[in-house]
């Protein structure tokens, strides 16, 4: 599922553009994300789609990096063998591309703003 474009507060995935967070899990794309907390990203808001075990995990933390990431989920992440990277969105849809090339099971979570 690429992402084809991103730029400040748009974002699209196969030809359907969103302007909302999204997280996107194997073939499934959850749009209008809302976090607990707004620029704060905890376990449980990302819950949904850590069910899908993924090998890695992609998280944009806006446009600007104001998103972010509890020391507790990257501690989750770390203990169960979850490669992450924490990158602006840009930086970020980059990196999710590159890994759903090269054929990973993974997914990804993006702040579409700040």
């Amino acid at each position: 599922m690429k992402i084809e474009k991103y730029e400040f507060g748009v974002i699209k995935v196969n030809g359907r553009i969103y302007y909302q967070d999204i997280k996107i899990a194997g073939r499934q794309i959850f749009p209008n994300w809302w976090r607990k907390e707004g620029h704060f990203l905890y376990k449980e808001d990302i819950e949904d789609i850590l069910k899908f075990s993924p090998h890695y995990l992609v998280i944009g933390t806006g446009a600007y990096g104001a998103m972010a990431v509890d020391k507790n989920l990257v501690d989750y992440l770390s203990q169960n063998n979850i490669q992450y990277y924490i990158l602006t969105t840009d930086k970020a849809v980059k990196k999710f591309n590159q890994l759903l090339e090269e054929g990973k099971k993974g997914a990804g979570c993006f702040h579409l703003t700040c």
